[in-house]
């Protein structure tokens, strides 16, 4: 296979030499870095990482290729989390041009070609990912020799950038959930689905306070959840009322806010399937899979609200609840894919609760 040499600039004055494997031209976006060992088409096409370069720590990535993402009989595609890739480009350190796997039909980089996604390999991702926890994540940019360099960054609101623009359904079923789509994965989408329930997607702006349902589910997505202001008035709306509440990752920083709390970014993000959090309370822990910027600042809580899970690694809050009403949230994706699925019991707790 010809390759061309490929730079990862960085914010902070680094340069790293690669070489292009995806596709021949520039990506504008924020490095960012994951410790998840498996699930590349998962993560490609996470609507959580739209506007971010993403550098798979795992050194191997591409070995079982990229099976076949057929959209099936509900509108949603199989074996992936949304329509497309959501990422900027891709750093990694060893690309696996020959995959095996039985349901693969194509390598990684033609994903990326067809979907016009820069990829580097050849990059010290160790280095990279020890650089981005001391010095936080930063603006950089893929170049491929050859290629024009980007001159403008992605749109600012991310959110408008990933959310359905129209009214969606999905299910039959004899509960009803509205879900704002802020970015959301698939997965969550199958959860709610396969649990029984007809889902109500709509978009990340649309005012649905004054629709019937039993349920509202507030979705994952990209960015700082303060710009989603529309969100989060609608929200404030919602938490005066009795109706259960669900929010995941985003969907847990715009729960707080619309309750009055506040957030702030990381340094530099949770983004893995193997960070283990605590159930507030007790000494249950689970192992699971996210993909944040942002948290909650749990001092900042109003009277009512309380910590649901705590993140082991670093003591971040990783949900929070109302301590009457039948309102919480988790930071984490208890729909995993990928990653596990201990905590996809609180689907079945907000089901329980409609």
């Amino acid at each position: 296979m010809e390759r061309k040499k490929a730079v990862l600039q960085l914010g902070n004055g680094c340069r790293m030499e690669g070489w292009s494997f995806g596709y021949d031209g520039p990506a504008l976006g924020e490095v960012v870095f994951s410790t998840s060992m498996v699930g590349y088409p998962e993560s490609l096409t996470d609507p959580s990482f739209e506007g971010q370069i993403l550098c798979v720590s795992y050194p191997l990535v591409g070995n079982y290729g990229i099976p076949s993402m057929v959209t099936g009989p509900d509108g949603l595609v199989e074996q992936a989390e949304s329509e497309r890739i959501h990422v900027q480009g891709l750093v990694i350190a060893d690309y696996s041009e020959n995959y095996s796997h039985w349901d693969a039909v194509k390598s990684l980089g033609d994903w990326l070609r067809e979907q016009k996604v820069p990829g580097i390999s050849g990059i010290d991702t160790r280095a990279l990912t020890r650089m981005i926890r001391e010095e936080g994540v930063m603006p950089g940019r893929i170049v491929v020799d050859g290629s024009a360099e980007e001159s403008d960054s992605p749109c600012k609101h991310l959110v408008q950038r990933v959310s359905c623009r129209e009214v969606l359904h999905y299910g039959t079923g004899r509960k009803r959930v509205v879900l704002v789509d802020c970015g959301v994965k698939h997965n969550i989408l199958r959860c709610l689905v396969g649990r029984g329930m007809e889902v109500v997607r709509v978009p990340w702006d649309y005012d649905f306070t004054g629709m019937d349902y039993d349920g509202l589910f507030i979705s994952n997505g990209p960015g700082d959840p303060a710009v989603c202001t529309a969100t989060i008035g609608h929200l404030k709306k919602a938490l005066e009322g009795d109706r259960p509440i669900f929010g995941v990752c985003l969907g847990s920083q715009l729960m707080a806010l619309a309750a009055g709390a506040r957030t702030f970014k990381l340094p530099y993000g949770h983004r893995s399937h193997n960070q283990p959090v605590r159930l507030v309370g007790t000494d249950r822990c689970f192992i699971t899979s996210q993909n944040h910027g942002y948290a909650v600042d749990p001092a900042t809580l109003p009277a009512g609200w309380e910590p649901f899970f705590v993140n082991l690694n670093d003591g971040t809050n990783e949900g929070i609840r109302h301590q009457e009403k039948p309102f919480f949230a988790t930071q984490f994706h208890p729909e995993a894919s990928g990653g596990p699925v201990d905590t996809e019991f609180l689907f079945d707790e907000f089901i329980s609760k409609l």
